[in-house]
């Protein structure tokens, strides 16, 4: 098993040891209005964690919960390996001298900081944050962004079954109950309309590329092609077969034991596309519909989500 993903499931599982201790109205903080899990994130953590210092050559993921992250993360790693002329999934492709680190950015201690610039280059990182609360080093730097966003329904679903999956976040007894909250900004890393709106002002950035779920599923290939691309890693046809394939659903899901631990099935449930519409009533489509005009619909972003061929019924 490749020692970061030791590193993720030693702490998922710590997370869920302290959760299952604690009331229901403990699971939460508050920091600058945004909600986030008391299991993972710490007021100290944000606070150390604006003295980070990003590098020109880090690879960072920007991504809201639910919208694929994890399954980005496979990808990107596996494309930072070959960079380093390794084959992903091989024991050439883990240096066990090398410090690790959970690649989540505001995920963790408030030392890991310190710790990270001990990481050599090229370092991988993931956040969930508004761009307003990243470091300012983040963007000083340049550092290459993929941002990955997705259609708010499938969002909003894959997070309800998420939330009463896993101890770390505060359960629902019914979808009628997540729907309200997440649509009155009660989510854990705040509302993911605001989130879309803040990332916006980024979006034609040269040094961030957005990319969408639902285009990854569509084209595999061509979403690993362009990633490598934009990063500047050169593959061969039989490299990227390789990272297709072991970025699959199918190939994730029999691995998540591995890589996530017991709550691999909870981080890997269906991987689709629509799923919302199992879920949604007509009142819940319009209030979702009339939001998202409201935000986001006639922005770069907004029309990057193709918000009509994904989320009219």
């Amino acid at each position: 098993m490749e020692k970061p993903r030791k590193t993720f499931i030693g702490l998922v599982d710590k997370a869920i040891a302290a959760a299952n201790s604690m009331r229901p109205d403990e699971l939460l903080f508050s920091y600058k209005g945004i909600l986030y899990p008391t299991t993972v994130c710490s007021p100290e953590t944000f606070k150390a964690l604006e003295s980070f210092e990003a590098r020109r050559n880090d690879v960072i993921l920007a991504g809201y919960p639910k919208s694929g992250t994890n399954w980005l993360s496979q990808i990107l790693t596996d494309l930072i390996a070959i960079s380093q002329k390794k084959t992903p999934g091989s024991e050439s492709s883990v240096n066990a001298e090398e410090p690790e680190e959970f690649p989540y950015l505001e995920v963790g201690d408030a030392e890991k900081y310190e710790r990270m610039t001990k990481l050599p280059s090229p370092r991988f990182v993931v956040t969930h944050l508004r761009p307003e609360n990243l470091p300012k080093s983040i963007f000083k730097s340049n550092a290459k962004i993929l941002l990955l966003i997705r259609n708010p329904k499938d969002v909003a679903t894959s997070f309800y079954h998420f939330c009463n999956g896993l101890p770390t976040l505060p359960s629902y007894e019914t979808w009628d109950d997540f729907f309200t909250d997440f649509m009155r900004k009660k989510m854990v890393w705040g509302c993911y309309f605001e989130y879309l709106s803040e990332w916006n002002k980024y979006a034609d950035k040269e040094n961030i590329m957005t990319i969408t779920y639902e285009e990854v599923k569509e084209n595999p290939a061509l979403s690993v092609k362009n990633i490598a691309t934009f990063f500047g890693i050169p593959l061969t046809e039989e490299q990227l077969q390789l990272v297709v394939e072991r970025s699959s659903f199918q190939s994730m899901k029999k691995n998540s034991d591995k890589t996530h631990g017991s709550f691999g099935n909870i981080f890997f449930r269906k991987g689709g596309v629509s799923d919302w519409k199992n879920l949604f009533t007509e009142d819940q489509n319009e209030k979702m519909d009339k939001a998202f005009e409201e935000h986001i619909a006639g922005t770069k972003l907004g029309k990057k989500l193709k918000y009509d061929l994904y989320c009219k019924a």
